[in-house]
């Protein structure tokens, strides 16, 4: 197939639009780009839509049927699975369908179901499908091989804006949950509190978490430190972290790559970040890591980051955040989709 052949493009994204987060902002790029370049791209979803809400260049299918699963597998030359959703998939694994060529991004940890017929499943369709890991730790937690593409960001939003002030110090995104680790950064501004060394927090974001994350910024004596700005459209971010030095991604639990952080370091925020799973591939030389859980060591890479950020250096920024654009990644996915249809020739 040559570069320029177009190809009708079956996506299926368990969670998407208006929902919020890495996997769906991950689909959302990637189907635009898909459809930028002339391919005919359906996305299924088991996400409602919602009164009013906006309209998309390509068809996106909410809660599809049966009958409409196997008339869009059967249109479809390829189909993409942003993440295995059995849900959509299942027609693939009937012993008597010829399934389409399949691919599976694998956008985070294996599930170890062990003996259960959900887990059976996924293993079978491993087998039948291409895998892509979205960092190598991913890769390296599957049992099959993959081929690595990471999650690209939205270049058209997050980027620097020279002369822009930054008036502000560490800038934290994300859902108030307890796996992001937000306590920790707490306690670590607290313990610098108490070292003489007073410093600033903007907190974008909502989740139930809030309330004890105020509760707790009291106890520590940060309260009058810390700004929580709420959750925020995508352009009102990216103008909070060009007002910042340091993007802190605390993370307690290993995550799997990193939006948030290439978003942080493609407006110019030294990023700091827990070590454990993809996190480092998407800080790379763009900022420091801490042990997972590391009160102590977050506290130490929060002053290194807020020192670095004195003497920045754009171009190894800038540098590191083209890698991860709609169009490079975009480029990886449409070599992949055309090397699967080639083998099916």
């Amino acid at each position: 197939m040559t570069e320029t052949a177009t190809m009708r493009l079956l996506v299926s994204s368990h969670a998407f639009a208006p929902s919020r987060g890495g996997l769906e902002t991950a689909t959302r790029l990637l189907a635009e780009e898909f459809t930028r370049r002339g391919h005919a791209v359906t996305v299924l979803t088991q996400t409602g839509a919602e009164a009013g809400g906006e309209a998309f260049p390509y068809e996106v299918i909410r809660r599809p049927s049966a009958s409409t699963l196997f008339r869009e597998i059967g249109r479809a030359d390829l189909v993409w699975h942003n993440h295995l959703s059995l849900r959509t998939g299942w027609p693939q694994l009937l012993p008597f369908a010829s399934p389409k060529p399949w691919v599976i991004t694998h956008q985070t940890w294996l599930s170890q179901g062990g003996l259960s017929l959900s887990s059976r499943l996924k293993r079978i369709a491993l087998g039948k499908a291409f895998s892509i890991a979205i960092s190598e730790p991913i890769a390296a937690a599957l049992p099959v091989p993959s081929e690595r593409i990471p999650n690209p960001y939205d270049d058209r939003i997050f980027h620097s804006v020279p002369g822009t002030t930054r008036d502000g110090e560490v800038i934290a995104v994300g859902r108030l949950v307890s796996d992001k680790g937000f306590d920790l950064l707490f306690r670590a501004l607290g313990k610098l509190r108490r070292e003489g060394r007073a410093i600033g927090l903007t907190v974008v974001g909502s989740g139930p978490e809030e309330g004890a994350l105020r509760d707790l910024a009291a106890a520590e004596g940060i309260a009058g430190q810390v700004a929580f700005a709420g959750s925020q459209p995508p352009e009102a971010v990216a103008a909070l972290l060009r007002r910042h030095r340091v993007l802190a991604v605390p993370s307690r639990w290993a995550e799997p790559f990193g939006i948030v952080a290439l978003e942080g370091i493609a407006c110019g925020c030294v990023a700091v970040a827990s070590r454990g799973g993809g996190l480092p591939e998407a800080v790379g030389p763009c900022g420091f890591l801490f042990e997972n859980g590391d009160v102590d060591g977050l506290a130490a890479a929060l002053v290194r980051g807020l020192d670095a950020a004195t003497a920045p250096d754009p171009q190894r920024w800038r540098d590191h955040a083209a890698r991860f654009t709609r169009e490079r990644i975009g480029d990886a996915y449409l070599a992949c989709f055309r090397q699967r249809l080639e083998e099916r020739r």
